[in-house]
């Protein structure tokens, strides 16, 4: 689509440099480790691609941009880009979503990125009526997107989308606990497998963009990636089936960042099994960023720690 300042359009991937400037422009200062210990500032150039990826996940390098916008080209997500006299100015990046109600059949907005220098909101209502255009040329039934504290709202509310409802972050003790459970490890990496599905935990984007984001191992060729101690793991726990990521926190690992997704909402047996599972793996506490409905499972030990995202929806 075209408007009076910018055209969207599909990305490609001769985009990746561009889309990985735009990223890189929010790093005020590179920095790594020294060998005693300490914070350096260095030149970007000086940085591994690993070094790179620790600022900011895969835009941050050429080589990672390429590599994630190849996986969305190739049907993980529908990337856009919004150009201004032949320079890109803006990105979004769409994740088409089959999940239980209240998402159901939706197009999700899973990032917005836009140039410090472009007029702000004439950019992101392009690019948004962009992302809608999309989500009614795939005759999708929602558009839906996330505003991280309240960021975005404004935005959303001008093109005419409303509060669906609040995510919010909880931790909660790992804990030894009754209960019969399997968990073993889940090489399958398709989407498919959770259409229709709940995503009780972890849905800080949609289930859809964070399959995408957490299960593939798009990015195992660096070995520091690679090596890192992530579980992709199959739950079964008093009958309900369960697929769950696990991964330690970067600088807190004894942390665990847990995501879910389940043909049920999360049920107290299900939580005691990931809690007894997690005790077992030497972890002390749960990371969990839960709906409204699992909120309530979670119970009185659960602590908020204040992180909250809200998801807006428009009918289509």
């Amino acid at each position: 689509m075209t408007d009076s300042t910018f055209t969207v359009r599909p990305a490609r991937l001769d985009d990746a440099a561009a889309i990985s400037d735009l990223y890189r422009t929010l790093i005020p200062a590179w920095q790594r480790w020294d060998t005693a210990g300490h914070v350096e500032d260095v030149p970007y150039d000086a940085l591994t691609i690993y070094e790179r990826w620790l600022h900011g996940g895969s835009w941050m390098s050429i080589e990672t941009a390429a590599i994630h916008l190849s996986h969305l080209l190739r049907g993980a997500g529908l990337p856009l880009v919004a150009e201004s006299d032949g320079r890109i100015v803006g990105y979004a990046e769409l994740y088409a979503g089959l999940e239980a109600e209240p998402y159901g059949d939706h197009l999700h907005l899973g990032h917005c990125m836009l140039a410090a220098d472009a007029p702000q909101d004439t950019l992101e209502d392009a690019l948004l009526a962009g992302a809608l255009a999309a989500a009614r040329a795939r005759r999708c039934v929602r558009f839906t997107a996330n505003a991280v504290a309240g960021d975005g709202a404004d935005r959303y509310a001008r093109s005419g989308l409303t509060p669906l409802t609040r995510i919010q972050r909880y931790t909660l003790a790992a804990k030894s606990g009754q209960g019969f459970y399997k968990a073993v490890e889940h090489a399958n990496e398709s989407a498919a497998q959770i259409g229709r599905w709940f995503m009780p935990v972890g849905r800080v984007g949609s289930a859809r963009q964070q399959w995408e984001m957490l299960w593939p191992r798009t990015l195992d060729a660096i070995p520091e990636i690679r090596d890192r101690r992530i579980h992709r793991l199959h739950f079964s726990a008093s009958g309900q089936e369960a697929l769950v990521h696990c991964q330690p926190q970067l600088y807190a690992p004894r942390n665990a960042e847990l995501s879910l997704w389940s043909p049920k909402p999360l049920t107290p047996q299900l939580l005691t099994a990931l809690r007894d599972w997690s005790h077992r793996e030497g972890y002390r506490t749960l990371v969990l960023s839960v709906t409204p409905e699992a909120a309530t499972v979670l119970g009185a030990e659960a602590e908020r720690d204040g992180y909250y995202v809200d998801v807006f929806s428009s009918s289509l």
